[in-house]
């Protein structure tokens, strides 16, 4: 389940750098958000419009994968090989718009043209899951790789991480953005490049390559259930036992109070430096209107 989970994570990622929409939501994000707590909010708002159109994906094809949990073999071969294939379209930059197979995804997308604010970040998170035509083999493998899960909450699980992996590199990317240099944004886009006579593109062939590469996997391990998993037993053991002593109602509402005291914190300290910058304007608006000695003295004064 963790190679899994990290190839939705990866696949988030390089469908937000995908070729066709590359760096224009941290762009926007970087352009319409001011402070890095409001980007914040933003990131977490636009992460909720992806969830709510990902996760249930994920979870009907988990449950219908449950279903067929008698037919896993048959699962397996037409999940890697369905993997296989998207794998080979991205790479040459074969893509396709799942956007345009759901009920009311364009009107989506004119009222997020339409709407400013968070609500506009929500419905740009609830179109930009589904929608790109470079990023849809990505989300058609994550959504086999759901679907050959056959449990319906490790699937949503999968969608839900997906999203998470186009948020985090958005969020931090945006926060960066007016002091990356032009070559650094030319290195986040990728390049293309030429082979047999067809333009190939960087991103889309590293993408490709990992979509293959756990097609194969999926293929060879019996649906990622014998490949070792990236925690030790023992370290698993140990996150079970520590999150069993932590299942506590006194844990809990300590934890709840230090949440409580942190976002008040951070409540006070902006409150004081925006106090502090108005009254930064303030003097320095009555030292520019209060004039000087020297202009204050005549001329005739001056010249005596």
């Amino acid at each position: 389940m963790e190679i899994g989970l990290l190839t939705a994570f990866l696949g988030g990622m390089l469908a937000l750098l995908s070729p066709c929409g590359a760096l224009l939501l941290p762009a926007f994000f970087a352009s319409t958000v001011g402070t890095k707590m409001q980007l914040l909010v933003h990131g977490s708002v636009f992460y909720i419009g992806l969830a709510v159109t990902l996760v249930p994906f994920g979870l009907g094809l988990g449950a219908l994968g449950a279903l067929l949990i008698s037919e896993r073999g048959l699962i397996i071969a037409i999940t890697a090989v369905v993997l296989v294939i998207l794998g080979i379209a991205q790479i040459f930059g074969f893509g396709f718009d799942l956007s345009r197979m759901l009920p009311g995804a364009s009107k989506l997308q004119e009222s997020a043209s339409t709407r400013t604010g968070l609500l506009r970040t929500l419905l740009l998170g609830a179109v930009g899951g589904v929608a790109g035509f470079c990023a849809g083999p990505i989300l058609g493998a994550i959504l086999t790789l759901a679907f050959g899960q056959s449990n319906l909450w490790n699937a949503g699980a999968l969608l839900a991480v997906y999203g998470l992996g186009m948020v985090v590199p958005l969020v931090i990317i945006a926060a960066l953005w007016q002091k990356m240099s032009a070559r650094g944004r030319r290195v986040l886009r990728g390049r293309t490049f030429t082979v047999l006579g067809r333009e190939l593109h960087s991103t889309s062939v590293i993408t490709g390559t990992l979509i293959v590469g756990v097609g194969a996997l999926f293929w060879f391990t019996n649906g990622l259930v014998s490949m070792p998993t990236l925690i030790p037993t023992d370290v698993q053991v140990w996150i079970q036992q520590r999150g069993a002593l932590l299942a506590n109602p006194i844990i809990d509402a300590v934890a709840i109070l230090l949440l409580a005291a942190i976002a008040l914190t951070i409540w006070g300290v902006r409150n004081r430096r925006r106090a502090t910058q108005k009254q930064n304007a303030q003097d320095a608006s009555v030292h520019a209107s209060t004039p000087s000695p020297e202009s204050a003295v005549g001329p005739s004064q001056q010249q005596k």
